[in-house]
């Protein structure tokens, strides 16, 4: 099973964060898109606090990664919305928990709202092998 392929090229100022610049997937791979989660648990229970709900984010992630048979290493992409004044620091620690030193290209914008008002982060992907 392959994997994507990472690098930081020359001539860009290294990432400031957990990520790399650009993700190869090669040709014959399969991808996977997946849809924004939010801090929603598979009982149906959405966090109440910001921590709770961007580890059960990252946690749902890694839920259909293993559900469609890949692991964290497989993503190439992701994208992180999260409501503005919210810590990015609960965010780095989230991630880190449920993808280690994975480090995928990845987008992190802050946002006014979300589609309703109570969850607080976003988080869609892709992956591919």
């Amino acid at each position: 099973m392959s994997v994507p392929e990472f690098n930081n090229p020359a001539g860009v100022a290294a990432p400031v964060g957990a990520y790399s610049h650009a993700g190869w997937i090669k040709a014959g791979s399969d991808v996977l898109f997946i849809s924004g989660q939010v801090g929603v648990s598979p009982e149906g229970i959405l966090g109440e606090t910001f921590h709770e709900q961007a580890d059960e984010t990252f946690a749902n992630i890694a839920r259909i990664l293993s559900g469609n048979g890949l692991k964290p290493m497989h993503l190439v992409k992701l994208n992180v919305f999260v409501v503005y004044g919210q810590p990015v620091n609960v965010v780095r620690e989230a991630r880190r928990k449920h993808f280690g030193d994975i480090r995928p290209a990845s987008t992190f914008i802050y946002v006014p709202q979300l589609v309703e008002p109570k969850y607080l982060i976003e988080v869609e992907g892709v992956a591919a092998r």
